[in-house]
């Protein structure tokens, strides 16, 4: 027997209580990607309040790389509620706090010595990285790309690209950021080809500081190794060796938010690795906290260092709960070899993955990095329309068979695969077979339909 056990309807009777309840008691910006509640969860699967059990290709919006509920985090957590819950470290400190510094600032690539502080989430952890670099460099400017997402806070939301749902009906939001392009290869703003096009796209920075902003107005570029929400796009690898040459040669700062990237998604324990680059800054949240809310930046000392005493903090920053968690995160990817596996499962991903390709045109692209996969689906290859609707049927028909899975992209249009990387083959397996049974259902029905109309 599969891990996938559906017992009801989806929703099922209690998931459809709740959504009652859920409806006259939260406010419906707070959206659901599906209809379910879940009532347990382990390693790669989750059972909802009826019973039914599903393989999770979400895992927290990438939140749960070890898989949910390692027993590893569960005994550091434990161990840390019998000494203390919260005590706030600026006003009483305590060690697990600067352990975990000291292991992010070996773990982040680079070899200047480095200093972390840590906060509760990813956004949090993008708005302190800004007023770090604005401080150390007395410049005001950020750039951002197309299709990023940097949480949706102030000023991560004045950073992130997409405006429904996530910025209309928020304005004003904070000044003094600018907007290029990023190395989209699929959908190139430029209508280029690499590698012919000679990364136009990187080398625009100069062009922008010339036409748009004064470099010297800029305290720092911020950018995601692959794209998070804005569709799982990895970009050449030689993209972000030109930003930084364009920026250092300018005092310009780069930003490295690995939020969604980095504790091994994309089969290095930060994406920023494949690249070859060292950031000035890292941004990483997610899943360095194994399902408890976390958040780091890290950076070169001297830049760290700007913001004067009291600059930064938070009353739960850095969370003794959550530092025992992400300590015994360090201790798992150390112990198992949880990277090579994101690798392993990247691969078999893609092998599957491209033979739908040939099959569904409609797939435009098959992309990503280790374990940090997606498919963009579009209705027409030639022209790439996105294909929205269709995606939206295809996450549909996969909860209803018992497979979590959540999209991505400016249009809607990607299926993004953020497993557990401690998913087994059969269950990376299973949860594909879903996919590939959507994928018939759609594109084959609407192939159908296309030649009755005809007729």
């Amino acid at each position: 027997m599969g891990t996938i056990q559906i017992k009801t309807a989806i929703p099922g009777p209690k998931s459809k209580a709740l959504t009652e309840r859920r409806t006259a008691a939260v406010p419906r910006g707070l959206s659901h990607a599906t209809p379910v509640y879940v009532a347990k969860a382990e390693d790669a699967w989750l059972q909802d309040v009826d019973g039914n059990r599903y393989i999770d290709f979400a895992g927290g919006i990438g939140c749960i790389n070890i898989g949910h509920r390692r027993e590893a985090v569960v005994d550091a957590v434990r161990g840390q509620l019998d000494k203390f819950m919260h005590t706030c470290v600026q006003v009483t400190a305590y060690e697990n706090y600067v352990e975990l510094a000291e292991r992010m600032n070996k773990a982040v690539p680079g070899t200047s010595p480095k200093k972390t502080l840590f906060v509760n989430s990813g956004a949090e952890a993008v708005e302190n990285a800004v007023k770090i670099a604005r401080a150390h460099t007395g410049r005001a400017g950020i750039i951002a790309f197309e299709d990023a997402f940097h949480g949706r806070t102030m000023m991560a939301l004045s950073l992130t690209s997409k405006t429904h749902p996530y910025k209309a009906g928020f304005a004003p939001l904070p000044g003094d950021v600018y907007r290029i392009p990023y190395a989209y290869c699929y959908r190139c703003s430029y209508s280029l080809k690499y590698p012919s096009c000679d990364l136009f796209c990187a080398r625009h920075l100069e062009d922008t500081f010339k036409r748009v902003v004064a470099s010297e107005d800029v305290a720092a570029v911020i950018a995601e190794p692959v794209l998070g929400e804005g569709g799982f796009v990895a970009p050449p690898k030689e993209f972000f060796k030109v930003l930084m040459e364009i920026c250092h040669k300018r005092g310009v700062l780069f930003i490295a938010d690995e939020v969604q990237s980095g504790f091994g998604r994309t089969g290095t324990l930060f994406a920023c690795e494949q690249y070859d680059i060292d950031p000035d800054i890292l941004v990483t949240a997610k899943s360095l906290g194994g399902g408890l809310p976390l958040a780091a930046v890290t950076g070169r000392a001297e830049i760290m260092d700007a913001p004067g005493p009291g600059g930064l903090g938070g009353t739960f920053a850095g969370n003794p709960l959550s530092c025992a968690a992400a300590l015994a995160v360090f201790d798992l990817f150390e112990k198992e070899d949880l990277l090579a596996r994101s690798r392993k499962l990247g691969e078999r991903f893609q092998k599957r993955a491209k033979e739908w390709q040939r099959r569904w045109p409609m797939i435009g692209d098959v992309r990503g990095l280790g374990g940090m996969q997606a498919l963009e689906l579009v209705k027409n290859p030639a022209t790439k329309e996105p294909a929205a609707e269709e995606t939206k049927k295809i996450t549909q028909y996969c909860y209803e068979h018992g497979l979590i899975t959540i999209t991505a992209g400016s249009y809607g249009n990607v299926i993004r695969v953020l497993v557990p990387l401690v998913v087994t083959d059969a269950q990376l397996d299973e949860g594909m077979d879903v996919i590939e049974a959507a994928l018939t259902l759609v594109f084959d029905r609407d192939k159908k339909e296309a030649t009755v109309q005809l007729a």
